[in-house]
């Protein structure tokens, strides 16, 4: 036969007090509603609420003491053009025009574009001008406008060169008057540095003493 297993049997007294069945529960007894709670005394020294302040109100302005509206600004003028820089090569009539063509040579060397460079002559042409009019004057003036290359041009056509970085003119004869415009004119045409190789009595005598 199988064996049933018994119940446990737990005595009361170790299970302790057994619950009421809920038909016989009493109701829980209200709480009373709290009423109002005084209101606080007021500490001494503390302030009351802060009150906003009133605006204030301010006198109408004059509406001619206004200022009106700003009158646009006048162009600043534009910089007046620096002065290039003169150096002076002393050399004579004959030995001008070699010159020139150490100083061009110095140029190239310390790293002057050819372009850069425009030589003027007072007197006898420079072979390579004389050799490039003998094509026409249309080529030689277009050379010229590429840049590509150092231009030279005599004192009587040199008012139709643009300007360059640096223009060395050679003193090397012709006449006083010639000189005395070529000088100027190649003191506009240089935008950094202008070599003149020549009389430095003539040259100072044109462009001004202490150059």
């Amino acid at each position: 036969m199988p064996l049933i297993p018994e119940e446990p049997q737990i005595h009361e007294s170790a299970q302790g007090p057994r619950a009421t069945p809920a038909s016989g529960r009493t109701a829980p007894t209200p709480r009373p509603v709290p009423g109002p709670r005084p209101a606080a005394p007021s500490r001494p020294g503390r302030p009351g609420p802060l009150r906003p302040t009133p605006p204030v109100q301010r006198a109408p302005r004059d509406v001619a003491a206004q200022p009106g509206p700003s009158a646009p600004a006048a162009p600043a003028a534009a910089p007046a053009p620096a002065t290039a820089q003169v150096q002076l090569i002393p050399a004579s009539a004959e030995g001008a025009l070699d010159a020139a063509e150490e100083a061009v040579d110095l140029l190239l060397e310390s790293g002057r574009a050819p372009g850069d460079v425009l030589v003027i002559t007072t007197g006898e042409q420079h072979p390579w001008a004389a050799h490039e009019l003998s094509f026409g004057e249309a080529p030689y003036w277009a050379q010229h406008d590429a840049g590509d290359d150092v231009f030279y041009a005599d004192a009587a056509v040199a008012a139709r060169a643009g300007v360059r970085p640096v223009v060395v003119v050679a003193v090397n004869g012709g006449p006083e008057t010639v000189a005395a415009t070529a000088l100027p004119l190649a003191l506009t045409r240089a935008a950094a540095l202008l070599i003149v190789c020549g009389d430095p009595q003539q040259i100072n005598a044109v462009l001004g003493a202490g150059v």
